[in-house]
């Protein structure tokens, strides 16, 4: 027999990993605030947990297509973010109080802004109605610290178990899943129905929305194992297909008509599936897209990109010329360039082109600049870029590193150990982290500087608890 338990944290895995009843209660035992708060809990248990990825490239680019929705939506209590998971299983998701998560699997199997849009939409239509609140009220849990908890551990254990079987096999959790989702399938057609209001009001055509659970359903193997998270989650049925289909076909005489799309899939695309997917297939992916298309700068780029992951610097360098000449505005280009050149031992070609390309909405590109100013003894102007850089992107973890070994090469002892300390946790080491931070604090000259380490030990302590 099943125990109470087990049904509560089924309910739990279900709704939080997917936000799905769609009906609006008329009451929430759930406050605004006390959401906010569980949001908070909740992107902490993330950041400790989750290997997100911070691209600036691609990260802009979801959250610019998040943001263009979101102009269609109704004032909403929450500020919604978007997010994307390194993480090969077909999944997206939403969390309390407009945390929006896409993962790299997903991402990786679509072929447009449109169907982007199309699943971002979904999940924006399940937040606002604060659904959240409602199946929190039914399960009768009410300390937010200890159900955020819950909610990290339960998406960590369905990612991971996912991501270990392959990209698009979920575990004896999905089985116990898709029993208590059969209910909710109507309500996902009405989430389906709002979400595409807000795309068509936005600009968008809304046929992404079924393009994107066609090719999805399309990677449906046979057997309950084999079936993609996402379909596990939000269940894609044919009659599900159907009423898109007819609904796009009802508003085709008066939809609102479509607008430019915000423009970079393809940059952030190829970005992803060089740098985030597996290293072998994106190696013939690109291999092959060249054989198709010798002279697409893209490709190039692609190619450029993956070679890098297995350290063929000259290679990458003859690919990445090609795709900047093919793109010469594209600057991103440039910081690649600038950045492979560095690991080809080329300091001074690296720095003349990172500083033609640098901005401060590419921190990838600052942290090179200063690599390669501490490799031409550049001591002072390296330290200078770390500082201003962690200040202007505090989760850039890399950042940390580098400034402490600057810090430390010139004889600044408390803010090696400090910074080395913030990397460490970033990191989830948390063994080297508590070894640097407790130095750190002793070599403290001043209440602002203990102050500081204290704030990063408290955050210590709790993804300690948190660990397991």
């Amino acid at each position: 027999m099943i125990s109470k338990k087990i049904i509560t944290l089924l309910t739990l895995i279900v709704f939080l990993t997917t936000s799905f009843m769609v009906v609006v209660p008329s009451g929430y035992c759930i406050t605004i605030q006390e959401e906010r708060e569980m949001a908070k809990e909740f992107m902490l248990m993330v950041q400790t947990r989750f290997p997100l990825i911070r691209d600036p490239i691609i990260v802009d680019y979801v959250n610019r297509v998040g943001n263009r929705i979101m102009k269609a939506v109704p004032p909403q209590p929450f500020e919604y973010q978007f997010y994307v998971l390194q993480e090969d299983v077909y999944n997206a998701f939403a969390t309390p109080a407009g945390h929006i998560f896409f993962n790299s699997g997903l991402f990786a199997a679509l072929e447009s802004e449109e169907e982007l849009a199309g699943i971002i939409g979904h999940e924006i239509a399940h937040v606002t109605c604060r659904h959240i609140s409602e199946r929190i009220d039914r399960s009768k849990i009410i300390n937010v610290a200890t159900l955020a908890g819950m909610v990290a551990g339960v998406l960590l254990g369905v990612g991971g178990a996912g991501a270990a079987a392959s990209a698009i096999t979920m575990g004896s959790v999905a089985a116990g899943q898709s029993a208590v989702l059969a209910y909710s399938r109507q309500n996902e057609t009405q989430a389906d129905q709002l979400g595409l209001e807000y795309l068509t009001r936005a600009g968008y055509s809304g046929e992404g929305l079924l393009t994107s659970l066609k090719k999805i359903r399309s990677k449906q193997w046979f057997g309950s194992k084999d079936i993609p998270t996402y379909l596990t989650t939000h269940p894609a049925s044919e009659d599900r297909m159907i009423y898109i289909d007819n609904w796009l076909h009802q508003r085709q005489g008066r939809k609102e008509a479509t607008r430019p799309e915000v423009g970079g899939f393809d940059l952030a695309h190829t970005r992803l599936v060089a740098l985030y997917t597996d290293e072998k297939t994106a190696l013939t992916h690109f291999r092959l897209e060249l054989e198709k298309k010798p002279d697409d700068p893209l490709s190039h780029y692609g190619y450029a990109l993956v070679l890098t992951r297995i350290d063929k610097w000259h290679d990458a360098i003859e690919h990445m010329k090609l795709a900047i000449e093919g793109n010469a505005m594209a600057t991103h280009m440039l910081i690649d360039l600038g950045t492979i050149y560095f690991h080809d031992g080329q300091y001074e070609k690296a720095k003349e082109v990172l500083l033609a390309g640098i901005s401060e909405q590419n921190p990838e590109g600052r942290l090179y600049l200063g690599r390669t100013q501490m490799e031409l003894g550049q001591m002072a102007k390296a330290k200078q870029t770390f500082k201003n850089l962690v200040q202007d992107n505090e989760h850039y973890t890399l950042a940390y590193y580098y400034l402490g070994e600057s810090n430390g090469r010139t004889g600044e002892m408390f803010g090696a150990h400090y910074n080395l300390g913030v990397y460490y946790l970033q990191k989830r080491d948390l063994k080297n982290a508590d070894f640097h931070l407790k130095r750190a604090i002793q070599l403290a000259g001043n209440e602002a500087q203990k102050t500081l380490v204290k704030d990063q030990l408290k955050f210590l302590n709790f993804s300690a608890k948190n660990k397991n």
